[in-house]
């Protein structure tokens, strides 16, 4: 699996911890090195802006696990 695969799937398994019902839509190469990433529930929908450095931390560093899933609490909230 390669670096970014194994983000994806971290970012994946960060979304589930926090809400099992969100769907979500991550692009398969970044613009301008983000992601926008839709986040939908139901009929709510929200997209959140994740820098590829971020994606391709989050297996292995905390301090990027810590920013996303604040990042993440917030958008699902909105939801």
């Amino acid at each position: 699996m390669d670096e970014f695969e194994e983000g994806k799937q971290t970012f994946l398994e960060l979304v589930r911890t926090l809400d099992e019902a969100v769907q979500v839509v991550i692009p398969t190469t970044p613009s301008q090195s983000l992601f926008k990433i839709s986040l939908s529930r139901g009929s709510s929908r929200t997209f959140i802006t994740v820098h590829e450095d971020d994606i391709l931390d989050l297996p292995e560093e905390t301090l990027a696990q810590e920013k996303t899933t604040a990042l993440l609490q917030e958008a699902i909230g909105s939801l």
